[in-house]
């Protein structure tokens, strides 16, 4: 990840470093495994948890020579411990480590996302409440069709986040397995033992079966429910860039003091945030698809999934973990724009009334099809001449003929599109 997008939080977890320490954490938890089990010397484990240590430049060293970077890893611990280093690695694979280390630090970096999208699941709740009678024109294939008010909006994109963060559960549930059983998963040189006492001290549970590896389509779970992260905010991106464009002008992108928008024209005021949401939620779906074809190994393992998950789950945690933070900022400086919403409304020339008033016309007694094209006439007119449609329906005697003018009048009443939207807010719970 590049440093643009990378979070602090995250950094410490996927850097070669983070790996380093977690790949530690574990070696020194079998070694005392091995001590409960009478295997490693009180004297030899004390000698090992005070001097186990690595040096990622001297780890690339060996790398070097030995072009495998489990084993320079665990050469370099070894000889920084002494003699007492035999142990280090006692009766492991290197996929032992390095999937029971990428486990663990995958469920850490699921609740750093979680604590992050509790927060936006929270703002989200209190924009919602603050904008319940915010009337503003609702769109259906991008043309005007009925008024909602700008809480529908924002309470769609509530409930989906409160989803997401089930899913994320969910997923965390599933990924929180270790393994510490051998090549080919058989524990032929390690006693079962050793996997329970360490995973145990991981808060990480044993997986029912494996192989050299842990399989992959638990981390593909993990992955997919990061990318519906994603697409919940592109979603919220996308109807903002939609909203904030000159003919619309319904919200617009917090605008700070000394920003810039364009390097040519000095007018403009770009949503780049929203598209940078955008953008970002792509290249989650991209590495999704890389996860999915990590699923399928050749037999008991190979590490085609390896050269992969070294960049695909890392990137993926780094720009999820940014997303939201950089989404509970474009929330909480949006301006809305609340004239503007009345006004795009106003300028609909009474056509957002043309269902209402069909069934108002079907209440008197006319057929469906036949009360639709007296609206349609209408409503076309409107459309070309930018009339008013009330008074194209008050020129209109096959309509004036079922209704008083004041009748007529009453059904262009905004109000009676929102008189039950209470009953959505009592469902969400705001």
């Amino acid at each position: 990840m590049i440093d643009r997008y990378m979070t602090e939080d995250m950094n410490k977890l996927w850097s070669e470093k983070g790996k380093f320490e977690a790949f530690t954490e574990i070696e020194l938890l079998v070694c005392e495994a091995w001590n409960k089990f009478g295997k490693i010397s009180d004297e030899d484990l004390n000698v090992i948890k005070e001097k186990a240590c690595f040096q990622i430049e001297r780890i690339d060293e060996i790398e070097k020579i030995t072009n495998h970077d489990v084993i320079a890893y665990v050469e370099n611990v070894a000889e920084n411990i002494g003699p007492e280093g035999r142990f280090i690695h006692k009766g492991l694979t290197s996929s032992d480590v390095v999937d029971t280390a990428l486990a663990l630090r995958m469920v850490k970096s699921v609740k750093i996302i979680s604590e992050e999208l509790e927060k936006f699941i929270k703002l989200l709740k209190e924009k919602v409440i603050e904008h319940k009678n915010t009337i503003c024109l609702g769109r259906t294939h991008g043309i005007g069709a009925e008024p909602t008010t700008f809480a529908m909006k924002l309470g769609i994109f509530y409930e989906e986040a409160k989803r997401n963060l089930k899913r994320l559960d969910e997923a965390c549930e599933n990924i929180r397995v270790g393994k510490l059983s051998g090549a080919v998963g058989t524990y032929s040189n390690i006693d079962p033992f050793i996997e329970k006492y360490t995973l145990n001290a991981l808060n990480l549970k044993t997986c029912e079966i494996s192989t050299q590896v842990i399989q992959r389509d638990r981390i593909a779970h993990v992955m997919f429910v990061l990318s519906l992260i994603g697409a919940g905010i592109e979603k919220i991106a996308l109807e903002i860039r939609h909203l904030q464009r000159t003919e619309v002008r319904e919200v617009q992108e917090g605008f700070r003091k000394g920003q810039k928008g364009s390097s040519a024209m000095p007018h403009k005021k770009n949503p780049i945030l929203s598209e940078r949401l955008c953008g970002m939620s792509r290249l989650l779906r991209a590495n999704l698809s890389t996860s999915l074809e990590n699923i399928a190994l050749w037999h008991e393992r190979d590490i085609s999934h390896s050269s992969v998950e070294r960049v695909t789950i890392p990137d993926c945690f780094h720009l999820t973990h940014y997303m939201l933070k950089k989404s509970i900022n474009l929330i909480s400086e949006l301006v809305v724009n609340k004239d503007r919403m009345l006004q795009n409304i106003e300028n609909m020339n009474g056509l957002i009334f043309s269902q209402k008033i069909m069934l108002s016309i079907i209440d008197k007694g006319v057929a469906r099809d036949k009360a639709y094209v007296m609206v349609q006439r209408n409503a076309l007119k409107s459309w070309e001449d930018n009339s008013k449609l009330i008074d194209n329906m008050k020129n209109d005697k096959e309509i004036m003929d079922l209704f008083t003018q004041k009748e007529l009048e009453d059904k262009f009443n905004l109000n009676d599109y929102i008189k039950n939207i209470d009953y959505v807010y009592e469902k969400m719970g705001v």
